[in-house]
């Protein structure tokens, strides 16, 4: 069985657009890009080293593998970034017919949801997944991440795409590594722990001004 890992960047209010550089994807008129870089430092690089340290391949949405494949390989290939990700898959989701030029790509046309769920039942290395607003939140909706490598940013950016969409489903999460660059950037891994729990603090029998508030509440819907 092959996980799926889920590597992001995020604001703190949920943003997850253009981190690299003001042109990567302004759309939507969307002004920060590049936020990511004034925050960066060696904490940050370590944990990101250790996202690629296990065996993988890359699972990219259509937007994010252009942006990576009109940089990564133009990279120096002593970079050892630009040539691990030059050697391994990559996975791209897409509903377009185009032809894609970087080595090693193999588009997911179609149903990526199911494609990726029969991924998973395979022999291979971790799929990894950066940036991709709109395939994460397909597999949110699913439940098809197994693990979220969070690094939320402390800036507010207000609007942008999001990492979570009305299509998550719930579930509690496990945090199983945490740690907070110099700059303030807090570095996070989650995974899925089953369904979520509830419980309450209410009172045994509700005050009387409890169970007015309720019987307003359910005739407001």
């Amino acid at each position: 069985m092959r996980k799926v890992v889920a590597g992001a960047f995020m604001s703190l209010d949920g943003v997850m657009q253009a981190p690299g550089g003001p042109s990567e994807d302004p759309t939507g008129g969307f002004a920060y890009g590049g936020w990511v870089a004034p925050h960066w430092d060696d904490a940050i690089g370590v944990f990101m080293d250790a996202m690629f340290a296990q065996p993988y391949d890359l699972l990219l949405g259509r937007k994010t593998y252009e942006i990576f494949a009109a940089h990564w390989p133009y990279m120096p290939q002593d970079d050892p970034l630009a040539a691990s990700f030059n050697k391994v898959n990559k996975y791209v989701a897409t509903a377009s017919d185009q032809e894609f030029s970087w080595v090693n790509t193999v588009p997911l046309r179609g149903d990526a949801a199911g494609q990726i769920a029969q991924l998973k039942t395979e022999d291979g290395p971790t799929l990894l997944t950066q940036g991709s607003t709109v395939l994460l939140q397909t597999l949110l909706a699913h439940q098809l991440v197994d693990e979220l490598w969070l690094l939320v940013f402390p800036v507010l950016l207000g609007r942008g795409k999001r990492l979570f969409g009305n299509g998550t489903k719930p579930e509690p999460l496990r945090l199983t590594r945490s740690q907070t660059s110099n700059t303030g950037v807090i570095m996070s891994v989650y995974e899925r722990a089953g369904a979520v729990p509830t419980g309450s603090f209410q009172l045994t029998e509700p005050s009387p001004a409890e169970a007015v508030r309720q019987e307003r509440m359910a005739r407001e819907g």
